[in-house]
């Protein structure tokens, strides 16, 4: 997949260039740019950071990795959070902009990210990840290379933050929803049986007549319920008057499958919408090559490419069931993973990245794996 996020120390990860987050001085800071220096070595390490000079907000610097596993580390020097009056959003996609830029001039092919800003420099979580994710998914418009996106911590949220908490109190909401609403069928299926049974202890503070509703519906007889009904329902009915259903064939019934190949239906939809394929398979965090081969109709993709391919094309709800029916799939009311998606889709939210990084949170299995 070209983008993941995973939980790791960063100076352990294996990539071609490791970006750090680097002081603006000729000093060694705090965090992760301490850590970077230590495992990498701290002397060698710094020689070099003397060489490039004092780094403004917003500007990347590359030395080598030495000690990491890595060939490079890109020093890009993010900006303090200030109410954000300071050009703070344009400095900090510069930092993203500039560090993949730089590690595709120098023919990277992997590069590892933290969270650029949002710890000691005090950017907002929530700003900092959405600068982040639109970086990454223009980038990957016109380049292939694989991005990691590294946490440190064992905090639930440490990543997504409110977003997490606005899709948790969706997904929790959602369930309330359902589950009263079949509550409520229930209480007017049952309601209507315990009219028809025998008299039973009535209690005052229920419209029940029993203890229990079901137990009403499973003593119900036959006679019970005639009884129970209206004279004129007892009357004869006419068979002239009933309309059987015309019996189809087995060829009528194939004429109303939709025929056409996934592939097609794909690339149908890619053009009504007006996108380019790289907007689709970069929004859906898939690779050209995969993406190639769907097009092509040589995969059959499973539910979470389809998925993601529906976050990709822009879909609106209904667009997205449809487009999933046609794979052979649907959304199941019991999936948090189909909740998340549904989350980000009936919000116009459209990128794959952010909503792995959300599943990352709860603790999901990501859709581009």
């Amino acid at each position: 997949m070209p983008f993941q996020i995973i939980r790791a120390d960063i100076t352990k990860v294996k990539a071609d260039a490791i970006v750090n987050t680097a002081n603006p001085s000729v000093a060694i800071g705090d965090g992760v740019d301490s850590a970077i220096y230590n495992a990498a070595g701290k002397e060698q390490l710094f020689e070099e950071r003397k060489k490039i000079g004092n780094l403004e907000p917003g500007e990347v610097a590359i030395t080598p990795a030495f000690n990491l596993d890595a060939k490079y580390i890109i020093h890009a020097s993010g900006p303090w959070w200030d109410g954000g009056k300071h050009d703070e959003v344009q400095l900090l996609r510069q930092c993203y902009d500039k560090s993949l830029q730089m590690a595709y001039d120098t023919g990277c092919k992997s590069i590892a990210f933290p969270l650029l800003a949002t710890g000691t420099y005090g950017f907002p979580k929530e700003l900092g990840l959405d600068i982040a994710v639109s970086s990454f998914t223009r980038f990957l418009e016109d380049h292939e290379m694989e991005i990691i996106l590294v946490v440190f911590g064992k905090k639930a949220t440490d990543i997504s933050g409110r977003l997490f908490d606005d899709v948790k109190s969706f997904i929790d909401d959602d369930y309330v929803s359902e589950t009263l609403e079949a509550e409520y069928r229930n209480d007017r299926l049952f309601g209507s049986i315990s009219q028809l049974g025998r008299p039973g202890k009535v209690d005052e503070s229920s419209n029940y007549e029993s203890d229990s509703k079901y137990d009403i519906a499973e003593e119900l007889e036959d006679e019970d319920i005639i009884g129970a009904l209206p004279e004129e329902a007892m009357q004869p009915m006419a068979c002239a008057s009933v309309a059987m259903p015309k019996e189809s064939s087995l060829e009528d019934e194939l004429k109303d499958i939709y025929t056409d190949s996934f592939a097609k239906h794909l690339q149908q939809m890619i053009n009504k919408k007006g996108l380019k394929n790289s907007e689709v398979y970069a929004a859906a965090n898939i690779s050209k090559q995969y993406f190639s081969k769907l097009i092509k109709g040589q995969v059959n993709p499973s539910k979470e490419k389809v998925l993601a391919l529906a976050v990709g094309l822009r879909l609106n709800l209904d667009e997205a069931v449809d487009f999933l029916r046609l794979a052979g799939y649907a959304l199941s009311p019991i999936s948090q993973t189909d909740k998340v998606v549904e989350y980000f889709i009936r919000k116009e939210e459209y990128s794959v990245l952010k909503i792995d990084i959300v599943l990352f949170d709860y603790g999901l299995e990501p859709l581009s794996k």
